[in-house]
């Protein structure tokens, strides 16, 4: 089920982006969410096909080959996620923070390149394990593979700091971004409510003596795109977080009793991976709900629908034995008026 979704959404969110209007396709946030669709489409197709196998058979389908391919996958996707939503909260913090340098300087080439350099540097950081630096090992119920988070070796361990503070990094700065436009959209709408007030009370022939010029307020499509960021910002944290935090967890505190597996509690494990696991099937989603025009034309079908099954309802309760035709909705309407006229007369 989890994956038949996250396949459907994200081949609709392309298709989507696909058809979208000329405009929104040149800007740099278009570019940017088109390369997280598809990277959350590959991550899905690369690694739950290989669970759905395992739990077919009831065994491991492959040897460490297919460990070292899938734990690779778990970690190259989740970071170049995390990664590309990093990338986009940067560009609306220059878009909306920084408006000169963001006219001038970013574009979509920028983000392109900005993608290929995401792409190369998460693949050069997890493909670490499978050239000595760290282990890809099974994990309890032996149906994913996944970084080796309670080595003891300090090289393994030092991979699993590494990465979990690479996360943590992503982490940071998305939030950071993120609050800071917050932040400066406050700020615009208090500094807009404030001068039409001032200007409803003193007239708007002093405005130019009295006050500053205001910057440019955010554009709609520019505040759209970031509660578009927000929404899945939060659906990430919610779904990486507990990945996060269990990498350090295993590796600090149970590193120590890997020895002892019966004392160990591997629900947590299980628990954070699918959590993580949920990430790509719900960002395509999110992008489809949050955008407006959809949300619009999807109310106009709604209502449609619904007016279509009142008339013929309405049609149905209207026909009297012996009529050719039912009566119209208007019709009934307009005789019912007048009727009621008639018996106030």
């Amino acid at each position: 089920t989890m994956f038949s979704i996250g396949v459907l959404g994200n081949l609709i969110a392309i298709v989507v982006l696909s058809i979208s209007k000329k405009e929104q396709k040149e800007t740099t946030f278009y570019t940017l969410i088109c390369g997280l669709a598809v990277t959350d489409l590959l991550g899905t197709c690369f690694t739950s096909p290989v669970v759905i196998a395992t739990y077919l058979s009831n065994r491991w389908p492959g040897g460490d080959s297919l460990c070292h391919f899938f734990s690779f996958s778990m970690l190259f996707f989740g970071s170049a996620g995390m990664a590309i939503l990093c990338a986009m909260a940067i560009e609306r913090y220059l878009a909306i923070n920084h408006a000169y340098f963001y006219s001038h300087y970013v574009d979509r080439t920028l983000a392109r390149l900005a993608l290929l350099g995401i792409y190369l540097s998460n693949l050069v950081l997890c493909a670490m394990p499978s050239l000595g630096m760290g282990r890809h090992v099974r994990h309890f119920p032996g149906t994913w593979c996944f970084l080796d988070w309670r080595a003891n070796d300090s090289l393994s361990a030092s991979y699993s700091y590494l990465y979990g503070g690479f996360m943590s990094f992503l982490i940071a700065v998305t939030v950071l971004c993120n609050l800071a436009v917050c932040g400066s959209l406050v700020r615009m709408s208090q500094r807009a409510r404030l001068i039409r007030a001032e200007v409803a009370e003193h007239g708007a022939s002093r405005r130019g003596r009295r006050f500053p010029k205001l910057p440019a307020a955010a554009s709609a499509a520019e505040i759209q795109m970031f509660w578009l960021l927000i929404f899945m910002t939060t659906v990430f944290l919610v779904c990486s977080i507990p990945l996060v935090v269990r990498i350090f967890i295993n590796q600090f505190y149970e590193s120590a009793q890997v020895k002892e597996k019966n004392s160990l509690d591997f629900r947590g494990d299980l628990l954070a991976i699918r959590l993580a696991s949920f990430n790509p099937i719900l960002d395509p989603w999110v992008y489809i709900l949050c955008r407006k025009n959809l949300l619009v034309k999807g109310c106009e079908q709604l209502k449609r629908t619904v007016g279509i099954v009142k008339e013929g309802h309405t049609r149905k309760v209207g026909w009297v034995s012996g009529q050719q035709t039912p009566p119209s909705y208007a019709n009934s309407v307009t005789t019912s008026y007048a009727s009621l006229r008639l018996q106030e007369e």
